[in-house]
């Protein structure tokens, strides 16, 4: 992973400046200073709703956050630890046909005793003009709130799925699978879940690099973790022995059932068979009423791997967030799946990425953008532009809620260039 320390940015000085008017001081956070550190994630614990972390998780959460740059906001008359959050690092994203680096925006807080002050605007519009200026094309981030990140130019682009099985009912119709799947102790769980997602990331668009802390996290070897004496393993070996598919989950007593339900916390495959083996040892767990499982993509093949299709809830919802910062820069990095000529015009009411663009794929699907005063053709915000941008939503649907602007054939013609298979995927939170 690459981490924003190889690269050191300051702070915003317009967020900086407009924050010292209201008496607050916005400054980077040094997590090599015990005190600083530790005032930082206790503040970040508090935004979230966390219980106040121990020492031992300080100790641990202190190495993830090394890797990045925090940010803190203080009030003199507020004590030790500051009243807002934010974090940011540079990580490759997948994209179709390539990856390029995307600035992820992570532990976003501001203190109930501190709200409808504009500090979260400060924080937001902060950095992504720390990005733009850093000259990363892409932000990106995971929300807590649905409602909130449209205002600063992000679009939802990376939709998944909540997928919950009466295992009951459901049967199995995948066939037989090659290979085993045995248990793993945790350290092993741990350093699987990290391989195989490093080894499948780039199979999908959508999907970043993960962090140690991200899977020893899932793998219930973090510090107070309530779940963590639950968290059990398997991985799955092709018949070479190789590991192709790692799981980790927990089981809970469903009331007067009698049986359990199994909760997946992570589920990663490098290869179609591994992941039907991963789901037929949940669809046939003896014991197992109902299993529950989240981020998967649109496309997983599991109601066509049971017997009864009614047994599985399909929920789609948001998760992975974008935001452009340079139209030239991101829509030139990836590929396309159609030919495209047409003039766009991105408004962007922050002045970051607006503009108006000649944007040209060939048949190769390699894009060139230049710009144009000719009339567009198409027009939309920097919202829609990069919820489309992963590939994942058709700008077409987008179109027929009155949020993009066009003629019949230049929205159908950008749609079929911009959408990708297999469905995007974001698997992680962060």
């Amino acid at each position: 992973m690459t981490v924003i320390t190889d690269r050191p940015v300051p702070v915003d000085p317009q967020s900086q400046s407009r924050l010292r008017e209201r008496g607050l001081e916005y400054r980077l956070i040094d997590m090599d200073d015990p005190a600083d550190g530790a005032g930082f994630l206790r503040a970040d614990a508090r935004g979230f709703l966390d219980e106040n972390p121990t020492e031992a998780e300080l100790a641990q959460m202190r190495e993830t956050m090394r890797t990045r740059r925090n940010i803190g906001v203080f009030d003199p008359d507020a004590g030790s630890w500051p009243i807002a959050t934010v974090n940011g690092w540079v990580t490759p994203l997948t994209v179709p046909g390539a990856e390029l680096p995307m600035w992820a925006i992570s532990s976003v807080t501001v203190a109930g005793t501190h709200r409808r002050r504009g500090i979260a605007r400060c924080l937001l519009e902060g950095e992504l003009r720390a990005a733009a200026a850093a000259g990363v094309a892409v932000a990106g981030l995971t929300a807590s709130e649905a409602t909130i990140y449209s205002r600063y130019g992000f679009g939802p682009a990376i939709p998944v799925a909540r997928l919950t099985i009466d295992t009951v009912r459901a049967g199995w119709a995948g066939g037989p699978v090659a290979g085993r799947v045995l248990y793993a102790d945790k350290p092993t769980l741990a350093a699987d879940l990290e391989t195989l997602h490093e080894a499948a990331r780039g199979d999908r668009s959508g999907q970043i690099a993960g962090w140690r802390g991200r899977w020893t996290r899932m793998a219930g070897l973090a510090e107070g973790d309530k779940q963590a004496a639950a968290v059990r393993g398997i991985r799955y070996l092709d018949v070479d022995g190789a590991v192709r598919g790692a799981m980790a989950y927990t089981l809970s007593e469903l009331p007067d059932h009698f049986r359990s339900e199994l909760k997946i916390r992570m589920m990663i495959a490098t290869d179609d068979e591994a992941l039907r083996a991963l789901w037929q040892f949940v669809l046939q767990h003896d014991l197992v009423a109902r299993a529950v499982v989240d981020q998967r993509p649109v496309d997983d093949p599991l109601p066509w791997l049971v017997a009864d299709q009614r047994a599985v809830t399909v929920e789609v919802h948001d998760h992975g967030w974008l935001r452009l910062l340079d139209v030239p820069a991101s829509l030139t990095a990836r590929t396309y799946r159609a030919a495209l000529d047409t003039v766009l015009d991105v408004h962007d009411p922050l002045g970051i990425a607006g503009g108006r663009w000649r944007v040209r794929v060939d048949d190769s699907g390699t894009c060139r953008v230049s710009v144009s005063d000719a009339p567009a053709e198409v027009e939309m915000s920097i919202v829609e532009l990069s919820a489309i941008y992963a590939g994942a939503v058709p700008a077409a649907q987008l179109a027929a809620a009155g949020r993009v602007r066009g003629t019949e054939e230049a929205v159908a013609a950008l749609s079929a260039a911009f959408l990708t298979a297999p469905a995007p995927l974001l698997g992680i939170w962060y």
